[in-house]
């Protein structure tokens, strides 16, 4: 237990901690305070209801031809499974990147396109060998190859993990440029 004696008595700064702790905050400090708060909660709370609108639209473009592929008229791509799934992802990504640059994270892309667009296609290529690898994991190790199963292990499981994947890095290293609030 660290007893009264041994407290640090001064800041950093030089300032007192006695003096620090004693100052009242205003009511005009606190409410800027509060709603800075309220606008960070908010601003995430937008970015994620587009992020995951962009992110629907992306599944249904993604989800649809898979199963176009697969299972639609002359079965395509029938027994590639993969192949049809790496075709559906891709034309799904540049929805997506389409979507998330210029709507969902506008105010956080960089003026470094080519950056941005690599590290995007990157961080996709990611999601998309979750999703993969999910539809595989279903397919040949757990030998559940019906349509339905095929779906979810791609389409539920898969991108479900994908997206969570690839929202944390699109925030931490894609989408990295100054707010435009904080301009």
């Amino acid at each position: 237990m660290i007893e009264p004696a041994e407290l640090p008595t001064e800041l950093p700064d030089g300032a007192r901690v006695a003096d620090v702790a004693a100052r009242e905050v205003s009511d005009a400090e606190l409410a800027a305070a509060e709603s800075t708060v309220r606008h960070g909660i908010g601003a995430r709370i937008t970015e994620l209801l587009r992020f995951g609108m962009v992110g629907g639209l992306a599944f249904v473009i993604d989800a649809g031809l898979f199963n176009l592929l697969v299972f639609g008229p002359g079965e395509v791509l029938g027994t590639k499974q993969g192949t049809a799934k790496a075709i559906s992802v891709t034309l799904a990504t540049i929805f997506a990147w389409i979507g998330n640059r210029y709507w969902t994270f506008s105010e956080h892309k960089t003026q470094e396109r080519g950056r941005e667009l690599l590290g995007f296609v990157l961080v996709n290529v990611g999601g998309m060998a979750i999703s993969v690898l999910c539809l595989w994991f279903g397919i040949h190790v757990l030998d559940q190859d019906s349509q339905l199963a095929q779906n979810i292990w791609a389409n539920v499981i898969g991108l479900g993990l994908g997206t969570v994947f690839r929202y944390l890095m699109y925030r931490k290293f894609i989408f990295t440029g100054a707010s435009s609030a904080a301009a």
